[in-house]
């Protein structure tokens, strides 16, 4: 294994090609938000800003953060307020109704316990966290894939390279009720996704730490051999793609006082 884990990279253009699925599905979640006009929002791990305008079209003001610089530049040529920020160290104080979060909260493995209490510094009294994850069992036959092929290509202990958090319903609502949330609402939800652009492309946009640990000259060769493992299990006949996707959901608030 490299001396440091390999992280994520984001690249706006890339995401928009193959992820665009990503905030197209996050309509439900947003409607758990139900942002009210005048709210102020965070939407937290904003991306390119797709969800955030629609939270802006319900009359609620919003702050975009995200920790790319890219994904930021595209929400801001959008129009959007938004802001580089890391999720760990957020520093607002009171300030907002609702922290709303679509597929963000899994990339943030280092340390869920700061991002919650971060969230809860930045609520208002009554205010709510809204927000749709990977939770146990999200991808996990790519997964085993990514693990077991790197692993065949010399990484010592392609586990440490998994980038993603993945909680199980009673492990998140404990860390928020730990935090001073009340649970309104936490599920689990298996979601078959269709890839636009079939697996490679999704393992070129979501699988970068496992593709950087691997040797330049033998990347190609390890995206190609990653998919042919998943294909008998993700593929079907007629060559449609469809990640193992499970997704938790939840609604929490604080009290009034």
């Amino acid at each position: 294994m490299p001396a440091e884990t390999p992280s994520q990279e984001w690249n706006a253009s890339r995401y928009a090609k193959n992820a665009r699925f990503v905030s197209d599905l996050g309509e439900p979640v947003l409607d758990l938000l139900n942002p009210q006009p005048g709210e102020r929002i965070i939407d937290l791990g904003c991306g390119d800003g797709a969800l955030t305008e629609k939270i802006i079209a319900r009359g609620a003001e919003v702050v975009g953060v995200d920790a790319s610089a890219d994904m930021v530049a595209a929400a801001a040529r959008k129009g959007i307020n938004a802001r580089v920020v890391d999720a760990f160290e957020l520093g607002f104080n009171s300030e907002f109704d609702a922290v709303f979060s679509n597929a963000a909260l899994h990339w943030m493995k280092r340390d869920p316990e700061a991002v919650i209490q971060g969230v809860r510094r930045s609520l208002k009294p009554g205010g709510r966290f809204v927000g749709e994850m990977g939770g146990h069992g999200n991808v996990a036959a790519i997964t085993v894939a990514l693990c077991s092929e790197s692993e065949s290509y010399g990484v010592k202990d392609a586990a440490a390279i998994i980038p993603w958090y993945f909680p199980s319903v009673d492990e998140y609502r404990g860390r928020l009720k730990s935090a001073g949330f009340r649970v309104e609402y936490i599920e689990l939800i298996p979601r078959p996704t269709p890839l636009p652009t079939g697996m490679r492309g999704w393992l070129e946009t979501f699988a970068i730490p496992f593709t950087n640990s691997i040797p330049k000259e033998s990347r190609a060769n390890f995206l190609d051999e990653v998919t042919e493992r998943l294909r008998p299990v993700l593929c079907d006949e007629s060559g449609q793609w469809t990640a193992d996707y499970v997704r938790l959901r939840f609604l929490a608030k604080l009290s009034n006082d």
